[in-house]
């Protein structure tokens, strides 16, 4: 039998150090995080939420799990990694919101090729900056590094929220009809979908992602579509425990318009009026670029409104006024109205694309 060399994990390209570092690194961005019911350090096999501690009585989980796409590709493509951590919670944590829930607690992973501890520690970074603004407490996460699967230091990202609501306050509420409000809360651009359609644009222009942006004076392109989601936890939670008068809330994400009709039984129908949206600019460099219609605008972006809220037709003024002292600028859309056939998204006027 030949002698041969004895081989090891970091020899396959995994270092179990370079991950020991991420993890020391990271250890303040965490504990900045913490909230009632969460105190604990990272570091042990599971996460420990104490919903007692938290205040509730009753309480509903909602748990919710994204990533960011291939929004990703263009954090990697320029170097910028700060604020995609900000995408992951917000994703999921606007998700949570729209059934009246509470963020408690979020997890994180993170899989690249070869792990970089400086650039994790700046993605967990934005992933703790997310928690803030969301009021949730980050209580854990993994590390992969997977050479052969993930090329270089090419990484992704997925997460999980966990949030509470008491019972009965779950979202949406029975009894949506004819009538009821339909109001926008803005969108701060892209947010986090569409990104797949947004690169074969961009790869069709002759711009570089280091060129001046378009659309946004004093960013480069890569930088102004780096804009990350907005997280409209707070002043949701706010408008939730002030008024009454939500009966429905609606994170537009992927399929745009669509997910609006996720919250309507089949007779009912939302009529909208898209003249009343305000367009940020980066759609429409984006429509004109790429020859896109309309539909497919509403069907693929936010086109400037990133949640959707729907209103009691008697309250509908305090709750504009419980966003608007929240430090939301909403616009009444439309109303609810009877579905007269399968389509349960209908509109009058047109996007200014």
């Amino acid at each position: 039998m030949t002698d041969r060399e004895s081989l090891t994990y970091a020899g396959a390209g995994v270092d179990i150090d370079a991950g020991n570092a991420m993890v020391e690194i990271i250890k303040p961005m965490v504990r900045a995080t913490r909230r009632p019911g969460a105190d604990a350090e990272i570091g042990g096999f599971g996460g420990v939420f104490d919903l007692k501690a938290a205040g509730f009585r009753d309480p509903l989980l909602v748990a919710s799990t994204d990533g960011v796409g291939t929004k990703v590709a263009i954090a990697i493509a320029i170097g910028v990694h700060d604020t995609i951590g900000i995408d992951l919670v917000a994703m999921c944590v606007n998700d949570l919101v729209v059934q009246g829930a509470e963020p408690l607690f979020f997890l994180d992973y993170y899989a690249t090729g070869k792990l970089d501890p400086e650039t994790g520690a700046r993605v967990i970074k934005g992933i703790a900056q997310g928690c803030i603004e969301a009021g949730a407490a980050l209580i854990g996460g993994e590390t992969a590094e997977m050479p052969g699967l993930y090329t270089g230091s090419d990484y992704d990202l997925a997460g999980c929220a966990v949030g509470a609501v008491e019972r009965e306050k779950l979202l949406p509420r029975d009894g949506i009809k004819a009538g009821d409000v339909v109001l926008g809360l803005r969108s701060s651009g892209l947010h986090s979908n569409g990104f797949s359609l947004v690169r074969k644009i961009v790869a069709q222009s002759s711009l570089d992602w280091f060129d001046p942006a378009p659309f946004a004076a004093g960013k480069t392109l890569g930088e102004a579509l780096l804009t990350p989601t907005r997280i409209y936890v707070k002043p949701i939670l706010r408008v939730l425990a002030e008024s009454d008068g939500v009966k429905a809330l609606a994170h537009i994400t992927g399929g745009g318009s669509d997910n609006i009709q996720r919250v309507l039984t089949k007779h009912l129908a939302i009529k909208v009026d898209l003249s009343k949206v305000q367009v940020p600019e980066v759609f429409k460099w984006l429509a004109k670029n790429g020859g896109i219609q309309e539909k497919e605008m509403l069907r693929t972006f936010n086109c400037g409104i990133g949640m959707a809220v729907i209103a009691d037709s008697n309250k509908a003024q305090e709750v504009l006024r419980a966003l608007m002292a929240a430090g939301e600028e909403p616009i009444e859309l439309g109303k609810v109205v009877p579905a007269d056939s399968a389509e349960q998204f209908v509109h009058c006027g047109q996007l200014n694309l």
